[in-house]
């Protein structure tokens, strides 16, 4: 659902149909998928500016805290559209456009590594953590049993891009 890095983060569950963005949780650290209105408020929280000499030394020494952005978690076997895929991903994955279709995997059930990847139709599997910060994910279908079965889940070859 989601990696074990993002635990210590408020999240929640995906919707169908919603459109999600890679962010970085921690400055250059974890990545995972959060919603751009969640991203927005965020930093519509900032822009508000501290009115008076006193209202921005009590702030100064006890700032407001922000909104927390929780993390999205989809659940494995979820099917995805992958936009805005970077140029060198697709190189290394034999793709000819930057939107893809894919399904939401858990590689490994290993402790203390990350294991949130996507599986795409040619059987590449890529970490979540390969992408870049603000590319968009569609949430297509949450369920094997919405997807049906599809040529996605009918192949039985997996390569793995770490």
């Amino acid at each position: 659902m989601c990696d074990y890095s993002l635990m210590a983060i408020p999240n929640r569950l995906a919707v169908s149909g919603e459109e999600l963005v890679i962010h970085r949780f921690e400055p250059g650290a974890v990545g995972g998928l959060a919603s751009p209105c969640d991203l927005r408020k965020r930093q519509e929280y900032r822009r508000v500016p501290s009115y008076g000499f006193w209202q921005r030394l009590k702030e100064f020494f006890d700032p407001p805290s922000a909104p927390a952005i929780p993390a999205v978690c989809i659940p494995p076997g979820a099917r995805l559209l992958v936009r805005d895929i970077p140029a060198k991903l697709r190189r290394e994955c034999g793709f000819q456009k930057d939107i893809e279709q894919a399904v939401f995997t858990q590689i490994t059930a290993a402790e203390d590594t990350y294991r949130d990847a996507v599986r795409f139709p040619n059987g590449i599997e890529v970490l979540l953590q390969r992408f870049t910060e603000g590319q968009r994910v569609r949430v297509l279908s949450l369920s094997e049993a919405e997807q049906g079965s599809g040529p996605m889940e009918q192949q039985g070859v997996s390569m793995r891009v770490a």
